[in-house]
């Protein structure tokens, strides 16, 4: 089954030195918590996806190396693009991976 992540990206330098990222998913951690929610985003380094094909206009704007925000939750990252401000947005499509199923099993 394919599932549609959307993303916040910018450079790793303005993502995580000039924007109080940490403190922003720490809170939302916090919050998942406190509702019962299983987390939903990923703070990844030098993500992957953006060497796909169909990234490449993203890609020509990022100032290398990147950082993203991933999440299933498109509200949350509108959210990030309104509080970060300098940071681009999309979406993309993987196979769905069953964080909670140990590797290996069926």
């Amino acid at each position: 089954m394919m599932t549609k992540y959307y993303f916040a990206i910018a450079s790793q330098d303005f993502l995580l030195n000039q924007e109080p990222v940490e403190e922003v998913l720490r809170e939302r951690v916090n919050h998942y918590q406190n509702i019962k929610k299983i987390i939903d985003f990923w703070l990844v380094i030098n993500p992957t996806f953006i060497n796909a094909p169909e990234m490449n206009i993203i890609k020509k704007q990022l100032n290398k190396p990147a950082a993203a925000i991933i999440s299933e939750n498109q509200v949350f990252i509108n959210w990030l693009k309104l509080r970060f401000g300098f940071v681009l947005i999309g979406e993309f499509t993987s196979p769905s991976v069953n964080i909670l199923q140990p590797l290996g099993s069926e």
